[in-house]
């Protein structure tokens, strides 16, 4: 049975490793159990956990953006969605999605925005399955550090 929660300090270090294996990155564990308390304290952060079986088996970040066109609706980015391979295939990630979604609706977003990179092919399709036009806008990604991390 997969539950949705919010990802709490105690989750860093399965957190720390399924965020490696979305960005191939290693993760300094004292830098992010200090971003991770910064963002928990956030309300525009929704960080939430999938678990099966109480088992940490994927992430996703919503923020919520302010926004001053027309009538000034907030709007959803999310971010750093990844479900652990060994737990791919069973609605973890549709829960997730649709968690998000939820909490973007109680908080009146006009809408949800979500970057894939281009090579993430599954998660295109993954995404357009949950009602997400490939076409409906187009990202652009610009790494400031020159080491893309």
């Amino acid at each position: 049975m997969i539950t949705i929660d919010r990802i709490a300090e105690d989750d860093s270090d399965v957190l720390a490793s399924l965020l490696e294996e979305l960005s191939g990155y290693p993760t300094n564990p004292p830098l992010m159990r200090n971003e991770l308390r910064s963002i928990m304290a956030d309300p525009a952060y929704i960080l939430l956990g999938a678990r099966n079986e109480s088992i940490l088996a994927g992430t996703a970040m919503g923020i919520v953006c302010r926004d001053l066109i027309g009538e000034c609706r907030p709007f959803l980015v999310v971010e750093n969605v990844i479900i652990s391979e060994q737990h791919r295939g069973k609605g973890v990630g549709k829960a997730l999605i649709r968690a998000l979604e939820r909490e973007a609706e109680e908080r009146g977003c006009l809408y949800i925005s979500i970057v894939s990179g281009r090579e993430r092919t599954g998660a295109h399709r993954f995404y357009e399955s949950l009602g997400y036009p490939p076409d409906a806008a187009r990202g652009f990604r610009k790494f400031l550090r020159g080491d893309g991390a």
